[in-house]
């Protein structure tokens, strides 16, 4: 007896299969088939690619709303509601909207005091190595620059009074600008000579703001001015800058020329430390602050740069380009690209130009 299995005419079968294959099968095994799954994918990705084509054809020449600009006044804001807007908080008086003339007093140490007698005091200054030592005179020129600022604002009903310096040192807790501020309302330097003992206990002189952003003198002047904006609803027409006499030449000849404001509408009030006005300080102002400037009108390379870097210790960010659109160029100017030089003045349109006279 044969153990041998009986064959199977399985090749039959198989043969009958593919020769003769079920009609009613075939256009499952095609799009199913184990050798032919892809075609499935192929055909579902081409029906989603020509879904997306027509989408995005239906947005590209769909019309564009119109979105009102908040910036301008007689735009309409429909489909806003006021309260998702900025300016819905801002409320300025009719006072400062007729003020035309920008104070600026430049921050230069941080002021960490609560009382009067405190304020010649080392102890109660946030300073730089360089500061410190012989810091009275210093300290009484910090000081000064705060009075006459005062006296100033004071002087001139249309007058806004900034003080300007960011949060520069990190062992402060506060910036420059507030800090000079918190010491003028304590040594009331606002309080003029007609002021009776009552007006101790209004609310402080509503001429006077920070500036709280600035890390060196030129961002002392142009975010002062942009401040004076988001203040005012305006740009100034005057400017008077009080800080030290050794600096003069920087903000005058260099700064106001490089955002192109009028010599004849810019003034500047100079007091240096006491024993400290003479030929070494004046050296040290040409050489770290007066020649970094004519090789880099603007600050933002190399030596300048890195000062700024290391005085924003908490990388505070201004609000400017929100709050003044008009000097966006003019706040990310930097030239020295190739073939560009470092001192080259902007010349895009600035909202001071209309009042003539002005630098090109």
């Amino acid at each position: 007896m044969s153990l041998l299995p009986s064959p199977i005419l399985s090749s039959r079968r198989r043969s009958f299969r593919r020769d003769t294959p079920n009609p009613s099968l075939l256009n499952a095994d095609f799009l199913f088939g184990r050798a032919r799954i892809t075609n499935l994918g192929v055909i579902i990705l081409s029906a989603l690619a020509s879904l997306s084509f027509l989408y995005n054809l239906a947005f590209i020449f769909s019309p564009t709303p119109t979105i009102p600009n908040p910036y301008r006044t007689h735009d309409s804001l429909a489909g806003y509601e006021a309260q998702q807007s900025i300016l819905s908080t801002i409320n300025r008086t009719e006072e400062a909207e007729q003020l035309s003339h920008l104070i600026i007093v430049p921050g230069h140490a941080i002021w960490t005091g609560v009382w009067a007698e405190q304020t010649l005091d080392e102890d109660y200054w946030v300073l730089e190595d360089y500061q410190r030592g012989h810091s009275a005179a210093r300290l009484s020129a910090f000081v000064s620059h705060i009075t006459r600022g005062a006296e100033l604002a004071l002087g001139d009903q249309r007058s806004l009074l900034v003080f300007s310096g960011g949060q520069t040192r990190i062992g402060s807790t506060t910036t420059e600008a507030e800090s000079y501020m918190r010491l003028a309302l304590t040594t009331n330097v606002f309080l003029s000579a007609s002021s009776t003992p009552s007006t101790r206990d209004e609310i402080p002189f509503s001429r006077a703001t920070t500036e709280n952003y600035a890390l060196d003198s030129f961002e002392n002047l142009l975010f002062s001015i942009a401040r004076f904006h988001e203040y005012t609803g305006r740009y100034p027409k005057q400017i008077t800058v009080v800080g030290y006499e050794m600096k003069r030449r920087r903000f005058t000849e260099l700064h106001r020329a490089a955002i192109r404001w009028s010599e004849a509408r810019f003034g500047y009030v100079g007091i240096d430390p006491v024993g400290e006005g003479g030929a070494k300080a004046l050296e040290g102002e040409f050489q770290n602050g007066y020649m970094p400037y004519t090789v880099d009108t603007y600050g933002c390379h190399d030596y300048l740069l890195q000062k700024r870097r290391l005085r924003n210790v908490f990388a505070r960010f201004h609000s400017y380009f929100s709050s003044s659109p008009e000097l966006g160029g003019l706040l990310s100017w930097c030239p020295g690209g190739v073939g560009e030089s470092m001192t080259k003045i902007y010349e895009g349109p600035l909202p001071w130009d209309i009042l003539g006279e002005y630098i090109v």
